[in-house]
Protein backbone atom coordinates (compact mmCIF):
# COMPACT_ATOMS: atom_id res chain seq x y z
CA UNK A 1 0.00 0.00 0.00
CA UNK A 2 1.02 3.58 -0.55
CA UNK A 3 1.69 5.99 2.32
CA UNK A 4 -0.46 8.57 0.52
CA UNK A 5 -3.50 6.40 1.29
CA UNK A 6 -3.01 7.40 4.94
CA UNK A 7 -3.01 11.14 4.29
CA UNK A 8 -5.88 13.38 5.34
CA UNK A 9 -6.46 17.08 5.87
CA UNK A 10 -7.00 18.28 9.43
CA UNK A 11 -7.83 21.91 10.26
CA UNK A 12 -5.19 23.19 12.68
CA UNK A 13 -7.80 24.38 15.16
CA UNK A 14 -8.88 20.77 15.78
CA UNK A 15 -5.49 19.85 17.27
CA UNK A 16 -6.12 19.85 21.03
CA UNK A 17 -3.56 22.09 22.73
CA UNK A 18 -4.46 21.19 26.31
CA UNK A 19 -6.27 18.43 28.18
CA UNK A 20 -10.02 18.50 28.59
CA UNK A 21 -11.00 19.59 32.12
CA UNK A 22 -12.15 16.14 33.27
CA UNK A 23 -10.30 13.12 31.90
CA UNK A 24 -13.34 10.92 31.28
CA UNK A 25 -15.65 13.59 29.80
CA UNK A 26 -14.30 13.49 26.24
CA UNK A 27 -16.33 12.34 23.25
CA UNK A 28 -15.94 8.65 22.44
CA UNK A 29 -16.62 7.37 18.94
CA UNK A 30 -17.75 3.73 18.72
CA UNK A 31 -16.88 1.77 15.57
CA UNK A 32 -18.40 -1.64 14.89
CA UNK A 33 -16.11 -3.64 12.61
CA UNK A 34 -18.91 -6.09 11.78
CA UNK A 35 -20.92 -3.36 10.06
CA UNK A 36 -18.77 -0.96 8.07
CA UNK A 37 -21.59 0.33 5.86
CA UNK A 38 -21.44 3.92 7.10
CA UNK A 39 -22.72 5.52 3.94
CA UNK A 40 -23.06 9.27 3.64
CA UNK A 41 -25.13 9.58 6.81
CA UNK A 42 -22.55 7.87 9.06
CA UNK A 43 -25.58 6.12 10.57
CA UNK A 44 -23.52 3.20 11.87
CA UNK A 45 -21.26 5.34 14.07
CA UNK A 46 -22.17 5.88 17.70
CA UNK A 47 -21.07 8.85 19.80
CA UNK A 48 -21.03 8.72 23.61
CA UNK A 49 -19.19 10.33 26.53
CA UNK A 50 -16.02 8.46 27.43
CA UNK A 51 -17.14 7.36 30.88
CA UNK A 52 -19.94 5.40 29.17
CA UNK A 53 -17.29 2.95 27.97
CA UNK A 54 -18.40 0.75 30.89
CA UNK A 55 -21.50 -0.09 28.84
CA UNK A 56 -19.43 -1.69 26.08
CA UNK A 57 -17.10 -3.90 28.14
CA UNK A 58 -18.63 -7.00 29.70
CA UNK A 59 -17.93 -9.05 32.80
CA UNK A 60 -14.92 -11.30 32.22
CA UNK A 61 -13.51 -9.17 29.42
CA UNK A 62 -9.94 -7.92 29.92
CA UNK A 63 -8.86 -4.29 29.70
CA UNK A 64 -5.13 -4.17 28.93
CA UNK A 65 -3.39 -0.97 30.07
CA UNK A 66 0.14 0.18 29.31
CA UNK A 67 1.57 1.37 32.63
CA UNK A 68 4.64 3.10 31.16
CA UNK A 69 5.55 6.49 32.60
CA UNK A 70 6.92 9.43 30.61
CA UNK A 71 10.33 10.57 31.78
CA UNK A 72 11.57 14.16 31.64
CA UNK A 73 13.58 13.28 28.55
CA UNK A 74 13.98 16.79 27.11
CA UNK A 75 17.27 18.38 28.16
CA UNK A 76 18.60 21.83 27.29
CA UNK A 77 22.39 22.10 27.32
CA UNK A 78 25.23 24.33 26.23
CA UNK A 79 28.32 23.67 24.18
CA UNK A 80 31.56 25.07 25.53
CA UNK A 81 31.33 27.61 22.69
CA UNK A 82 28.10 28.85 24.26
CA UNK A 83 25.79 27.39 21.62
CA UNK A 84 22.45 25.87 22.70
CA UNK A 85 21.79 22.13 22.29
CA UNK A 86 18.49 20.38 22.88
CA UNK A 87 18.45 16.63 23.52
CA UNK A 88 15.58 14.19 23.52
CA UNK A 89 16.70 11.08 25.37
CA UNK A 90 15.32 8.02 23.61
CA UNK A 91 16.65 5.05 25.58
CA UNK A 92 19.60 4.02 27.70
CA UNK A 93 21.88 1.74 25.65
CA UNK A 94 24.40 1.07 28.41
CA UNK A 95 25.42 2.49 31.75
CA UNK A 96 25.21 6.26 31.32
CA UNK A 97 24.99 6.02 27.52
CA UNK A 98 21.75 7.27 25.96
CA UNK A 99 20.61 7.20 22.36
CA UNK A 100 19.24 10.69 21.74
CA UNK A 101 17.89 13.08 19.19
CA UNK A 102 19.95 16.28 19.13
CA UNK A 103 19.21 19.71 17.76
CA UNK A 104 21.35 20.91 16.04
CA UNK A 105 22.86 17.49 15.28
CA UNK A 106 25.03 18.73 12.42
CA UNK A 107 26.86 21.31 14.54
CA UNK A 108 27.88 19.18 17.47
CA UNK A 109 31.15 17.26 17.04
CA UNK A 110 32.30 13.81 18.14
CA UNK A 111 33.87 13.80 21.63
CA UNK A 112 32.44 17.26 22.30
CA UNK A 113 31.17 17.93 25.81
CA UNK A 114 27.71 19.41 26.42
CA UNK A 115 27.01 21.02 29.79
CA UNK A 116 23.65 20.79 31.56
CA UNK A 117 22.18 22.60 34.57
CA UNK A 118 25.04 25.13 34.63
CA UNK A 119 27.63 22.36 34.74
CA UNK A 120 26.00 20.08 37.33
CA UNK A 121 26.34 17.25 34.80
CA UNK A 122 27.63 16.81 31.27
CA UNK A 123 27.40 14.59 28.24
CA UNK A 124 30.01 13.60 25.65
CA UNK A 125 29.04 12.97 22.02
CA UNK A 126 30.25 9.40 21.45
CA UNK A 127 28.71 8.58 18.09
CA UNK A 128 26.39 9.81 15.37
CA UNK A 129 24.22 7.02 13.96
CA UNK A 130 22.96 6.43 10.43
CA UNK A 131 19.41 6.76 11.76
CA UNK A 132 19.90 10.42 12.63
CA UNK A 133 20.41 9.92 16.37
CA UNK A 134 23.52 10.20 18.51
CA UNK A 135 24.96 8.40 21.51
CA UNK A 136 25.66 10.58 24.55
CA UNK A 137 27.79 9.37 27.45
CA UNK A 138 26.82 11.19 30.65
CA UNK A 139 28.93 12.17 33.65
CA UNK A 140 27.86 11.07 36.19
CA UNK A 141 26.48 7.94 34.47
CA UNK A 142 23.27 7.72 36.54
CA UNK A 143 21.26 10.77 35.47
CA UNK A 144 17.73 9.66 36.39
CA UNK A 145 17.49 11.92 39.44
CA UNK A 146 19.15 14.74 37.52
CA UNK A 147 16.69 14.60 34.63
CA UNK A 148 13.83 14.57 37.13
CA UNK A 149 15.24 17.83 38.53
CA UNK A 150 16.35 19.54 35.31
CA UNK A 151 14.59 17.82 32.43
CA UNK A 152 11.21 18.60 30.88
CA UNK A 153 8.32 16.40 29.79
CA UNK A 154 8.69 16.07 25.98
CA UNK A 155 5.33 17.12 24.59
CA UNK A 156 4.65 16.39 20.90
CA UNK A 157 5.69 19.21 18.52
CA UNK A 158 2.09 19.91 17.48
CA UNK A 159 1.29 21.03 21.04
CA UNK A 160 2.37 24.67 21.19
CA UNK A 161 1.07 25.54 24.67
CA UNK A 162 2.96 24.88 27.89
CA UNK A 163 1.33 22.32 30.12
CA UNK A 164 0.28 23.74 33.48
CA UNK A 165 0.12 20.32 35.14
CA UNK A 166 2.66 17.78 33.75
CA UNK A 167 0.68 14.96 35.38
CA UNK A 168 -2.03 15.45 32.75
CA UNK A 169 0.40 13.97 30.23
CA UNK A 170 0.62 10.84 32.39
CA UNK A 171 -2.04 8.17 32.83
CA UNK A 172 -3.43 7.80 36.35
CA UNK A 173 -1.83 4.33 36.45
CA UNK A 174 1.61 5.33 35.08
CA UNK A 175 4.23 3.37 36.99
CA UNK A 176 7.23 2.09 34.99
CA UNK A 177 9.53 4.94 33.93
CA UNK A 178 10.97 4.85 30.43
CA UNK A 179 8.63 6.42 27.84
CA UNK A 180 9.28 9.60 25.89
CA UNK A 181 5.62 9.89 24.86
CA UNK A 182 2.43 9.05 26.72
CA UNK A 183 0.20 6.14 25.68
CA UNK A 184 -2.50 8.72 25.03
CA UNK A 185 -5.52 6.42 24.76
CA UNK A 186 -5.09 5.78 28.49
CA UNK A 187 -5.23 9.47 29.43
CA UNK A 188 -9.04 9.31 29.47
CA UNK A 189 -9.30 6.91 32.40
CA UNK A 190 -9.82 8.06 35.98
CA UNK A 191 -9.21 5.92 39.05
CA UNK A 192 -12.94 6.02 39.73
CA UNK A 193 -13.76 4.75 36.24
CA UNK A 194 -11.28 1.89 36.58
CA UNK A 195 -12.86 0.97 39.91
CA UNK A 196 -16.29 0.99 38.27
CA UNK A 197 -15.06 -1.39 35.58
CA UNK A 198 -13.52 -3.69 38.20
CA UNK A 199 -16.77 -3.77 40.18
CA UNK A 200 -18.56 -4.80 36.99
CA UNK A 201 -16.26 -7.82 36.76
CA UNK A 202 -13.95 -6.52 34.05
CA UNK A 203 -10.39 -7.83 34.49
CA UNK A 204 -7.60 -5.26 34.26
CA UNK A 205 -4.14 -6.34 33.13
CA UNK A 206 -1.12 -4.04 33.24
CA UNK A 207 1.69 -4.46 30.74
CA UNK A 208 4.51 -2.10 29.75
CA UNK A 209 5.76 -0.76 26.45
CA UNK A 210 8.00 2.29 26.63
CA UNK A 211 6.84 4.59 23.84
CA UNK A 212 9.95 5.59 21.93
CA UNK A 213 11.00 6.88 18.53
CA UNK A 214 8.84 4.27 16.75
CA UNK A 215 5.71 5.74 18.32
CA UNK A 216 5.91 9.09 16.56
CA UNK A 217 8.20 8.54 13.55
CA UNK A 218 6.18 8.95 10.36
CA UNK A 219 6.45 6.73 7.30
CA UNK A 220 8.68 8.41 4.71
CA UNK A 221 8.64 5.68 2.05
CA UNK A 222 5.74 5.68 -0.39
CA UNK A 223 5.61 1.88 -0.13
CA UNK A 224 4.66 1.46 3.52
CA UNK A 225 6.31 -1.99 3.65
CA UNK A 226 9.74 -0.36 3.37
CA UNK A 227 9.39 1.47 6.69
CA UNK A 228 11.59 0.18 9.52
CA UNK A 229 10.36 0.36 13.11
CA UNK A 230 12.73 1.38 15.89
CA UNK A 231 12.71 -1.16 18.75
CA UNK A 232 10.80 -0.37 21.94
CA UNK A 233 11.12 -2.13 25.29
CA UNK A 234 8.11 -4.17 26.45
CA UNK A 235 7.30 -6.31 29.47
CA UNK A 236 4.32 -8.65 29.72
CA UNK A 237 4.30 -9.95 33.28
CA UNK A 238 3.32 -13.48 34.30
CA UNK A 239 0.29 -12.09 36.13
CA UNK A 240 -0.94 -10.19 33.07
CA UNK A 241 -0.33 -13.19 30.79
CA UNK A 242 -2.35 -15.47 33.07
CA UNK A 243 -5.31 -13.07 33.13
CA UNK A 244 -5.29 -12.66 29.34
CA UNK A 245 -4.83 -16.37 28.63
CA UNK A 246 -7.65 -17.39 30.97
CA UNK A 247 -9.98 -14.90 29.28
CA UNK A 248 -9.09 -16.34 25.86
CA UNK A 249 -9.81 -19.86 27.14
CA UNK A 250 -13.19 -18.61 28.41
CA UNK A 251 -14.06 -16.95 25.11
CA UNK A 252 -13.89 -13.43 26.56
CA UNK A 253 -12.66 -10.34 24.74
CA UNK A 254 -9.34 -8.51 25.05
CA UNK A 255 -9.61 -4.71 24.93
CA UNK A 256 -6.24 -3.11 24.17
CA UNK A 257 -5.88 0.48 25.35
CA UNK A 258 -3.67 2.15 22.76
CA UNK A 259 -1.54 1.00 19.85
CA UNK A 260 1.40 0.44 22.21
CA UNK A 261 -0.60 -2.21 24.10
CA UNK A 262 -1.46 -3.81 20.76
CA UNK A 263 2.21 -3.98 19.74
CA UNK A 264 3.22 -5.60 23.01
CA UNK A 265 0.38 -8.15 22.99
CA UNK A 266 0.82 -9.11 19.36
CA UNK A 267 4.58 -9.45 19.88
CA UNK A 268 4.08 -12.12 22.54
CA UNK A 269 0.96 -13.70 21.02
CA UNK A 270 0.79 -17.23 19.60
CA UNK A 271 -1.72 -20.02 18.92
CA UNK A 272 -1.57 -23.02 21.26
CA UNK A 273 -1.89 -26.65 20.14
CA UNK A 274 -5.69 -26.37 20.22
CA UNK A 275 -5.71 -23.21 18.15
CA UNK A 276 -6.53 -20.91 21.07
CA UNK A 277 -4.74 -17.52 21.10
CA UNK A 278 -2.39 -17.12 24.05
CA UNK A 279 0.38 -14.74 25.16
CA UNK A 280 3.81 -15.48 26.58
CA UNK A 281 5.15 -13.99 29.80
CA UNK A 282 8.08 -12.16 28.23
CA UNK A 283 10.12 -8.98 28.11
CA UNK A 284 12.43 -7.61 25.46
CA UNK A 285 12.47 -5.19 22.56
CA UNK A 286 9.85 -5.20 19.82
CA UNK A 287 10.13 -3.77 16.33
CA UNK A 288 6.78 -5.21 15.28
CA UNK A 289 5.28 -3.23 12.41
CA UNK A 290 1.57 -3.84 11.83
CA UNK A 291 0.07 -2.78 8.50
CA UNK A 292 -2.96 -3.94 6.45
CA UNK A 293 -2.85 -7.67 5.82
CA UNK A 294 -1.62 -8.44 9.34
CA UNK A 295 -3.58 -11.21 11.11
CA UNK A 296 -4.32 -10.16 14.69
CA UNK A 297 -3.96 -12.98 17.20
CA UNK A 298 -4.84 -11.48 20.57
CA UNK A 299 -6.87 -8.27 20.58
CA UNK A 300 -10.63 -8.17 20.01
CA UNK A 301 -11.18 -4.44 20.56
CA UNK A 302 -9.01 -1.34 20.47
CA UNK A 303 -9.33 2.00 22.24
CA UNK A 304 -7.21 4.58 20.45
CA UNK A 305 -6.88 8.32 19.92
CA UNK A 306 -6.84 9.87 16.45
CA UNK A 307 -3.40 9.74 14.84
CA UNK A 308 -1.20 11.82 12.57
CA UNK A 309 -1.27 11.29 8.78
CA UNK A 310 1.22 8.70 7.51
CA UNK A 311 1.93 7.50 11.05
CA UNK A 312 2.52 3.85 11.89
CA UNK A 313 -0.22 4.18 14.51
CA UNK A 314 -2.79 5.20 11.90
CA UNK A 315 -1.60 2.33 9.70
CA UNK A 316 -1.99 -0.13 12.61
CA UNK A 317 -5.51 1.10 13.36
CA UNK A 318 -6.39 0.79 9.66
CA UNK A 319 -5.09 -2.78 9.66
CA UNK A 320 -7.44 -3.59 12.53
CA UNK A 321 -10.59 -1.83 11.32
CA UNK A 322 -10.06 -1.48 7.57
CA UNK A 323 -8.57 1.43 5.63
CA UNK A 324 -11.84 2.71 4.16
CA UNK A 325 -13.70 2.39 7.45
CA UNK A 326 -11.08 4.39 9.34
CA UNK A 327 -10.97 7.00 6.58
CA UNK A 328 -14.74 7.47 6.93
CA UNK A 329 -14.53 7.61 10.71
CA UNK A 330 -11.83 10.29 10.57
CA UNK A 331 -13.91 12.33 8.14
CA UNK A 332 -16.89 12.05 10.50
CA UNK A 333 -14.76 13.21 13.44
CA UNK A 334 -13.50 16.20 11.46
CA UNK A 335 -17.02 17.17 10.38
CA UNK A 336 -18.21 16.89 13.99
CA UNK A 337 -15.28 19.05 15.18
CA UNK A 338 -13.72 16.42 17.43
CA UNK A 339 -10.52 17.28 19.30
CA UNK A 340 -7.54 15.46 17.75
CA UNK A 341 -4.26 13.83 18.79
CA UNK A 342 -2.69 13.48 22.25
CA UNK A 343 -5.20 15.54 24.22
CA UNK A 344 -8.05 14.78 21.83
CA UNK A 345 -10.95 12.36 21.74
CA UNK A 346 -10.62 8.58 21.31
CA UNK A 347 -12.46 5.91 19.37
CA UNK A 348 -13.38 2.40 20.48
CA UNK A 349 -13.15 -0.13 17.67
CA UNK A 350 -15.00 -3.37 18.40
Amino acid sequence: MKASEFDYYLPQELIAQEPIETRDSSNLLILDRKDKSLGKSHAKLKEVIFREIVNFIEEGDVLVLNDTKVIKARLIGKRRTGGRVELLLLREKGEGVWESLANPLKKIRLNEDILFAEGKFSGKVLEKTEGGTCLIGFNPPDIRNLINDYGKIPLPPYIKKDLNDPERYQTVYADKEGAIAAPTAGLHFTKRLLEELSLKGVKIAYISLHCGLATFKQVSHEDIREHKMSPEFYDVSLEAAEVINQAKLNGKRIFAVGTTAVKALETVGFMDEEGIPQVRHQKGESGLYIYPGYKFKIIDALLTNFHLPRSTNLILVSAFAGVDFIRQAYQYAIEKRFRFYSFGAPMLIM
